[in-house]
């Protein structure tokens, strides 16, 4: 994306858990802000902070360009059951598949299993007389008296907001749109959500359960993106706002107020998108993004430069990191592991006499017992205090004082009492729990996509991804880290990086063994041309790419397998191609292929994005003496528990090519990054932190 010459300041925002995070960049220059998240209302957060990163690039409102967002609101109204009150019109017999789910249980030796709960309660999941096939032929007409007598009933209930969701209404559209312009005329500012639009693609649940998501946090979202561009334009930001998506690429306000579901992952997506920068910066082509703020920690692997992409999430997990026991939807995502352990996570001892971390946060309000805003429990930032790795007078830059004495209190009564552990050795406890929380989720994140560590760099950022990277890099045998600078705001600076993106998903079966050409053609370019409509509006006159990708399987699998298709009309010759590519794919997963069975193709996913600007790797440089340490300061070595001072430098005072010896602590305003024993620290060109494992501990 490209603005005019003389104006190309842009500003990013990323609402997190407990701190807002800003950045504003022109010319090659770059200034941050982190400010504490206003929960009761967010925007207000995000205009304080506005406030503060304009003041220190002396700039005024009028001369920024762009402004960028992205926010886990979404998320958050789901996990919390905070959003609208939402029914669903769907096809009579069918009402329950939001409740029969797919019939799958997430832990089968559970006799009292708990499933997630469904946005929409029964008495409000309304069937009306209709029916089509799988080709979207009309075998019963829509009952449009049924869906007038259904309005008055949704009236007197209160209803905020609709979902229509009808059986292969993703293959014919017709009944969905006219069950919604019925509903308009007689209700018009009723927001309405139809899943031929939000999710067309087989399998009824999932398609019901994303478009019911997207109607229940709708209100909400359309609400608060409002507020926002008013607060905004009130504080005389007359540029355009622009979302981040959950797969990575950015979108208009008005598509993501009609399509808020895709901003669930939006804050961790601009993290990957960050790490995927810095890699392509150094020529890192395995790299493992580590991302921990103050309420959740997120791991993402990337490979050749590309964050690894789904279209399937799962929100609100009953069952803690258990595949199956939350709310499946389907949309484009950046694949990643996402945790309950930031700083704000609350310790607490179980029943079995075990530290437990999270995923309960302290987040902003009151925080971890060391803010001195009221919290009583200990976080894990009370538990990093008391093992010396914060200064409690320069903590985020000097803007939050933090209370040693509360947090050695909180730690001694929750934790420490409860197992006769001194308030040190309970901080210990903690903080080697939640880095063996995070390593373990880095560890199943690569077991589940058939990859590993070995030769892979982990990008550690976020509030306390330095502060924990070295010690999880050990857990899972990665022997370098990378800090970039500005970590302490990554996502946001990950923000400027996203391509101009949109994806659209369709479903369309078809075999190998009776391919239709004319149909398949027909259908991607209705897809690109939908897509590239999106980009258009936000492109700049950038110059664009389009991705294709087929979802396949054998015929009687369970699961497809994603298939890079080109981006044109397919030929013979290519439909031959995309079988064996389908094969040699399949074989990377499974092994081997299996001879003799023809493959289907279920749906069909067309990207167009803004191409990204080409990046040269940097160029090495030659070393520089060491800064001389700011202080020291007395730190526990959670793997061995040893005490020790440790040295503690100015990052600002480090100059490219400078190497300094762990053990020690590199300190700057949003972020600490600590040096373990055995690691050597060097500053690269770019002013980044680079990390490697001298010797095994």
């Amino acid at each position: 994306m490209s603005t005019s010459a003389h104006n190309n300041a842009r500003l990013a925002v990323d609402i997190g858990g407990t701190f807002t995070d800003l950045a504003i960049e022109k010319d090659g220059q770059r200034w941050t802000a982190k400010v504490l998240t206003t929960p009761a209302a967010p925007e207000k957060g995000v205009l304080e902070g506005v406030q503060q990163v304009l003041a220190k690039a002396a700039m005024k409102p009028a001369d920024l360009a762009l402004v960028i967002h992205g926010t886990t609101l979404a998320t958050n109204a789901v996990i919390e059951r905070k959003g609208a009150k939402t029914a669903l019109i769907t096809t009579e017999g069918f009402r329950d598949v939001l409740a029969l789910a797919n019939e799958a249980r997430y832990d089968q030796y559970d006799l009292n299993i708990e499933l997630p709960k469904p946005l929409v309660p029964r008495r409000w999941r309304l069937p009306v007389p209709e029916r089509l096939d799988n080709t979207g032929k009309v075998l019963l007409a829509l009952d449009e008296a049924a869906v007038r007598a259904h309005i008055p009933f949704l009236r007197a209930e209160g209803i905020e907001s609709l979902a229509i969701g009808f059986i292969h209404g993703f293959v014919n559209p017709t009944h969905e749109r006219r069950a919604a312009e019925i509903v308009r005329e007689a209700w018009p500012e009723l927001p309405v959500s139809l899943s031929s639009e939000v999710s067309p693609e087989m399998r009824e649940w999932e398609r019901f359960s994303t478009t019911v998501a997207n109607a229940y946090v709708q209100p909400l979202m359309a609400r608060y993106l409002k507020q926002l561009e008013l607060g905004l334009r009130e504080a005389g930001l007359a540029c355009p706002l622009y979302l981040m998506l959950s797969g990575g690429g950015l979108t208009t306000i008005d598509t993501a107020a009609r399509f808020p579901i895709r901003l669930v992952e939006s804050g961790p997506a601009g993290g990957a998108i960050f790490s995927a920068f810095v890699a392509r910066q150094r020529g890192f082509d395995k790299v493992l993004s580590f991302d921990m703020g103050g309420t959740t920690a997120k791991v993402c692997l990337i490979d050749d430069f590309r964050p690894q992409a789904s279209r399937t999430f799962e929100v609100a997990r009953v069952g803690r990191f258990k595949k199956g026991s939350g709310l499946p939807l389907r949309i484009p995502v950046i694949e990643m592991v996402e945790i309950g352990a930031g700083g704000g996570s609350i310790a607490q001892v179980d029943s079995m006499g075990r530290i437990q971390v999270g995923p309960e946060s302290a987040g902003a309000d009151p925080g971890p017992a060391c803010y001195g805003r009221g919290g009583t429990h200990p976080a894990v930032t009370d538990a990093n205090l008391a093992l010396g790795r914060y200064d409690p007078e320069l903590f985020a830059g000097g803007a939050l004082r933090l209370h040693p004495d509360q947090s050695r209190k909180a730690l001694a009564e929750h934790v420490g009492g409860k197992l006769a552990l001194s308030a040190d050795m309970a901080a210990l406890g903690v903080v080697e729990m939640v880095d063996e929380n995070m390593a373990n989720a880095a560890r199943v994140h690569a077991i589940e996509s058939a990859k590993n560590y070995e030769g892979r760099v982990v990008i550690a950022f976020g509030g306390g991804g330095p502060v924990h990277g070295y010690r999880v890099a050990e857990k899972i045998g990665v022997k370098r880290i990378l800090v970039p600078s500005g970590a302490g705001v990554g996502s946001a600076i990950g923000f400027l990086r996203a391509p101009v993106a949109y994806e659209v998903v369709k479903s369309l079966y078809q075999r190998f063994g009776s391919f239709d050409i004319a149909a398949v053609n027909s259908l991607l370019a209705a897809m690109s041309q939908e897509a590239a409509g999106v980009v258009a509006e936000g492109a700049f006159g950038a110059p664009i790419e389009e991705t294709r990708i087929a979802y396949m399987r054998y015929v009687g699998q369970g699961h497809e397998i994603a298939v890079p298709i080109p981006p044109r009309a397919l030929t013979a010759q290519d439909v031959r191609e995309i079988r064996a590519l389908y094969d040699a794919e399949y074989s990377r997963f499974y092994d081997r292929p299996v001879p003799g069975s023809d493959v289907e193709i279920l749906s069909f996913a067309v990207t167009v994005r803004t191409v990204e600007a080409h990046v040269e790797p940097a160029a090495p440089v030659a070393n520089a003496p060491a800064p001389s340490p700011i202080r020291v300061q007395i730190v526990r070595d959670t793997a061995t528990g040893e005490v020790a001072e440790w040295q503690v430098y100015d990052r600002d005072a480090m100059r490219p090519g400078a190497t300094v010896a762990g053990p020690a602590i590199i300190a700057e305003a949003e972020t600490s990054t600590l040096i373990g024993p055995g690691w050597m620290c060097r500053m690269d060109g770019l002013g980044y932190l680079d990390l490697t494992q001298e010797a095994a501990r």
